[in-house]
């Protein structure tokens, strides 16, 4: 009878708390147990990365009588970075606008630099503090090395190192051959980034296309002797004929013609699908016979069956 008499006095599982409340900032302190009744106390600590606010904040709740929490919020901050300033020859972002932890620190440099280093740093936690997660990049001068020598040509203004937007340009030596050579590619290079051109080096190289021959057709302009790279040749057809394809055609670098020579046919382009014949500014008039009716001509009658 005592052993049941003990058993009604300890608290029933209704008669306690729900587990201790979470917080973004702060811990409980401790393992979690299964179960509080009314008047334990719990404490919390702040978390990695924050830190007690200023002034302090309570930062423990008691399991009420009513078998609530007592009110309690939150009493940490983020803890801060070190201070970060603009690297010389750049600029830093902070995407929130601080250095505390979780923000990102994103880096950019001046026209003519380049970034060594991290372009994004992150405040994350580093041992019991908060550190930045790379050293501070450095914005330095771009600078190109010399662009590449080509067979059969040279580019102006050699030097070892150029600067950022210094510019060389390429030209084809005199062939000693009866055929000239032609520049293929881009004439002009610019430094555009660290050791980055704007495009390749061109070539210098012999190139010739076939003589243009059309049948019933003939040469508007570009008529020469010999047809080298970029050269434009303009056609016509011979009256009675009509033309099939692009009257202007280049030679191409490969010693082709584009686009593909046209034809001069006979055959027109192909007409409207076949239909009611329309006619347009046709003139007809009206007869009178001796008995006074109207009577049409030849032409009249055409047109009315036309209309029919």
């Amino acid at each position: 009878m005592l052993s049941v008499f003990l058993v009604l006095l300890l608290p029933t599982v209704s008669e306690a708390c729900d587990d201790p409340p979470r917080f973004k900032t702060m811990k409980l302190q401790g393992e979690l147990k299964h179960n509080y009744y009314p008047g334990e106390c719990v404490q919390y600590e702040c978390r990695l990365g924050f830190k007690p606010k200023v002034p302090a904040l309570p930062r423990s709740a008691v399991c009420q009588d009513n078998d609530t929490w007592s009110s309690l919020q939150e009493a940490c901050v983020e803890k801060s970075c070190p201070n970060l300033g603009d690297p010389v020859n750049g600029q830093v972002n902070f995407v929130n606008g601080s250095v505390l932890f979780g923000s990102q620190a994103h880096f950019d440099c001046n026209l003519g630099f380049y970034l060594i280093g991290a372009k994004i740093l992150y405040c994350e936690i580093s041992g019991d503090n908060v550190d930045w997660s790379d050293n501070l990049p450095v914005c330095e001068v771009i600078l190109c090395a010399a662009p590449g020598n080509i067979t059969n040509g040279r580019f102006t203004h050699y030097k070892e190192v150029y600067q950022y937007g210094e510019v060389v340009m390429y030209r084809c030596n005199p062939s000693n051959g009866p055929d000239e050579y032609s520049l293929i590619g881009g004439t002009t290079l610019i430094c555009v980034d660290h050791n980055r051109w704007s495009s390749d080096p061109p070539e210098c190289k012999v190139v010739k296309c076939d003589y243009p021959i059309v049948q019933y057709g003939s040469i508007v302009s570009g008529f020469r002797g010999k047809y080298y790279y970029n050269v434009q040749v303009v056609f016509r057809c011979h009256d009675g004929f009509y033309l099939q394809g692009s009257n202007i055609i280049v030679c191409g670098a490969n010693g082709t013609w584009e686009p593909e020579l046209p034809k001069c046919t006979k055959d027109s382009l192909p007409s409207e699908p076949p239909g009611k014949p329309e006619l347009k500014h046709v003139h007809f008039y009206l007869n009178k016979g001796p008995s006074g009716n109207v009577r049409c001509s030849m032409l009249c009658l055409l047109m009315r069956s036309f209309e029919s």
